[in-house]
């Protein structure tokens, strides 16, 4: 009888193990078909992901987490986009930011704030396949056959929704998608638009301070991948553009521009930022009647940690009063 015991109850062992190896095994293969890949329509990057899974998946089941190689820290940038006609050109800036991409870590997404998605309240696009939006008008009709046909992510709009609560950010899935302040300097960084992006509303009703905490709360979306691109311009007056070729820069524009460069490494409480206070500074009213195209920056600098360099890619006045300085953090 025990003999017959010990047969039954070795039998029941061995078949639970079995079981339970059997169920390791289809959750693992769930696990590697259905891990993110940055980016899937390069076979090559796509191959890399597959095998980073192959020899870290097992891992990554047992420990019940994700376990990846070590994400590098992924910088934070403004750039400072100027006309849509920079999309069909090759200058100085359109140059630096086709190096930026050549140069910088490759990033698994791209967090966008632009100064041409102005709004009442904050909204992130979360569609799949974001449209590409040609809001500007009187340029040639190449620029309006211009695409850029990047993926969206909503599984990042939904981690940028989680990192600035209590802030209620509207999910958006249909409206908006890239604006040319977005589209118009990721075509030079990134021409083959195989990197996943989303885009991040400015509430235009928020005080400067807001926006600089905001930029606090997404720094941590560096850690996990996600290059921050913001992009406008710290000195934008339209009205007061030389159209008659005289590209002589205003001389409040260059003192603001330079009252920027001076201060992008200030550390302090946000609410006495120099750069949070910009519109105290003489020249702050000129340079900006509106601040949709200065508030981009902030978000930068509040990614910041108050330890890595900060640097300018490009700098300097077109058109007499259109500022081109990028900044780059990290």
């Amino acid at each position: 009888m025990r003999p017959f015991c010990f047969l039954l109850l070795q039998f029941v062992f061995s078949a639970i193990s079995h079981l339970l190896l059997l169920i390791c095994l289809i959750k693992f293969i769930e696990h590697l078909l259905h891990g993110y890949p940055a980016v899937t329509r390069n076979q090559k990057e796509y191959r890399n992901h597959i095998t980073h899974r192959l020899l870290f998946g097992p891992l990554t089941f047992i420990c019940g987490k994700e376990f990846m190689m070590t994400t590098q820290r992924m910088p934070a940038l403004f750039l400072g986009h100027g006309s849509p006609m920079n999309v069909l050109e090759d200058n100085t800036y359109t140059r630096a930011w086709h190096a930026l991409g050549g140069s910088l870590p490759r990033p698994k997404a791209i967090l966008a704030v632009s100064a041409h998605w102005f709004t009442r309240g904050t909204a992130v696009t979360a569609m799949e396949n974001p449209r590409t939006i040609h809001d500007f008008g009187g340029f040639p009709q190449a620029l309006f056959d211009k695409r850029y046909p990047a993926l969206g992510s909503p599984a990042l709009a939904k981690r940028v929704q989680e990192l600035l609560s209590p802030v209620n950010v509207m999910a958006d899935t249909s409206e908006w998608g890239f604006d040319h302040g977005t589209w118009g300097v990721l075509i030079k960084m990134y021409p083959d638009a195989d990197i996943p992006v989303i885009q991040l509303s400015i509430d235009g009703t928020q005080p400067p301070e807001y926006h600089f905490e905001l930029g606090r709360k997404l720094a941590v979306l560096r850690d996990e991948g996600v290059m921050i691109v913001a992009s406008g311009n710290v000195v934008h007056n339209l009205r007061m553009v030389k159209w008659d070729g005289n590209g002589e820069p205003y001389p409040w524009a260059v003192a603001f521009e330079k009252y920027v460069k001076d201060n992008l490494s200030w550390k302090g409480e946000a609410k006495d930022h120099p750069l949070v206070k910009f519109m105290e500074h003489e020249g702050g009213a000129l340079s900006n009647p509106s601040p949709d195209h200065y508030l981009p920056l902030l978000y930068v600098l509040g990614a910041w940690d108050g330890a890595e360099p900060v640097t300018q890619p490009t700098d300097g006045i077109v058109m007499g009063s259109l500022s081109m300085l990028s900044v780059q953090v990290g």
